[in-house]
This record gives structure tokens, sequence and C-alpha cells, in this order.
């Protein structure tokens, strides 16, 4: 079985969620002109980092977005890793990843676990309480955002699990590039999974992001990697390859977590 993916590597209007709409919707007319079966957009993509006036931007209960995300998912057949918005609940505001199917059906929710307290998210966020996990195409998927990415127990909790693709959505600093990508290569390599991770580019009134996206097989090969602009990065996911690398290096069966 194999995939095509294609990463929605785009600019982001600092807390002008129309705006955003608008852009997004033009983003992915572009990218379903190449027939992908699943697209993938960046954190916050909504909104940005307009972290202090949340209270008025974010979207209660992500229903417009949700909305929003199942008619581009229908009209175009298409996936959707609706990278990450920011959610109003009766409990707080959570920075959440929607996955919506090519029908048009809500598959997953998956609220940031790890608030990153360099950018504050903390004191305006409420940390996630559970899982990544999801099926898509009777493929076992999970979800991660940003700073989730440097706690490498919590894609093994996932990938222990039957995960073989992890999707990542991210605003990553240009001063991290570095990290960026060696993190992301070492999560493919241990977990012996795909990794498809879109950041956003631009900037805004604190930020530099580093764009660079990218797509990651089993053994750690860099499938296509974007540059730093606006741009739609495309891969092929071969999911042979994860069977072949689980294979020839059982790393899973020879864990010993009664020591870790």
């Amino acid at each position: 079985m194999k995939w095509k993916i294609t990463c929605i590597q785009m600019d982001i209007a600092f807390g002008q969620p129309d705006i955003n709409f608008q852009v997004a919707e033009q983003w992915m007319e572009k990218a379903a002109r190449s027939e992908p079966d699943i697209v993938i957009l960046p954190e916050l993509w909504t909104t940005g980092y307009d972290l202090t006036r949340l209270n008025e931007i974010a979207d209660q209960e992500a229903e417009k977005t949700i909305e929003f995300l199942k008619t581009q998912a229908q009209k175009h057949q298409i996936h959707i890793i609706g990278g990450s918005i920011a959610k109003k609940t009766s409990k707080g505001i959570y920075n959440t990843m929607i996955i919506i199917d090519k029908h048009g059906k809500l598959i997953k929710e998956y609220d940031k676990l790890h608030l990153f307290q360099l950018m504050d998210e903390h004191h305006f966020l409420q940390p996630g309480e559970k899982g990544g996990l999801f099926t898509l195409d009777e493929k076992i998927c999970a979800g991660f955002i940003c700073y989730d990415i440097r706690f490498p127990e919590w894609q093994r909790a996932h990938t222990v699990q039957g995960a073989e693709v992890l999707f990542v959505t991210a605003e990553w600093p240009k001063p991290r590039l570095d990290h960026w990508r060696a993190l992301l290569i070492s999560r493919a390599i241990e977990n012996q999974a795909y990794v498809v991770a879109v950041n956003r580019t631009g900037s805004d009134v604190n930020n530099i992001f580093a764009g660079h996206s990218l797509i990651i097989d089993p053994w750690g090969n860099i499938i296509s990697e974007a540059g730093e602009g606006n741009e739609l990065l495309t891969g092929t996911l071969d999911f042979n390859k994860v069977t072949e690398a689980r294979n020839k290096i059982p790393v899973f069966e020879d864990r010993r977590p009664d020591f870790y």
C-alpha cells in the first residue's frame, strides 16, 4: 500500500483567522491538483501565536474549522490532517489537531500534550490528556504537535501500539532548524516509521520560522524537504518499507520495557 502526501508549508497572518481560512482554501485547491491521498496543514494555522488574544479569536469547540475541513475533504476527496488550531472550550483553550477523512468524517482530535514554556504556551493553553492514535485506510497513524517531538517516549508510546506514520505539525523557529531536522530523523529511525512533518514559514512579531517541512522514511532517509518559503511538499509513503525495517532490525521485539 502507498500514500501520496502533500504538506502545505504556508505563512500565517498573525491573529487573523478570516484571512488564514481564505489562504488555506487556496492552498487546498493547489494541493488537490496533484491528487494526493492526504494533505497536512501547519500548527495554529488559523491564528498563529497570537496567544494573548486567543479568548477573542480561538474557534469555539473548533466548529468553524471542522466544518471547513469537512467541506475541503469532501470536495477534493482527500484525507486532511488539519494541522492544529486554537480550540476554545468550557475548560479553556487547547492547541488541537483535527483529522478528517476523505468522506468528511471527523476521525480524531488531539490536544497538544507538551506545552512549550519558552513561547508562554502554559500561560494561555491547557495541556492535552489523551494520545494521538488514529486510523486512516486501515493504517494506524499518530499525530503530534511541535514540542511533542522532543519527548521520544511519547512517540514510542504510539508506535508500540502499531503506528506506522507519525504526523507532526509545527511552528518551529528558524534558530533551532538543526534541532528540527535531527529530532525528526531520529524519531523516524528509532520508531522505524514514516515521519511527515509540516512547519510554517514566514514570521510573526516575535519569531522567524524555519520552514523545511520534511517527509522521512523508516530508515531515516529524507524523501523530500521544503525550503524556507511558501511551498507544497509532496512525497510517497510505501508501507512495505515499514515492514522491511522492522523485520530487518527487530527493535520492538528486543525492547526491555521492564527496565525503563
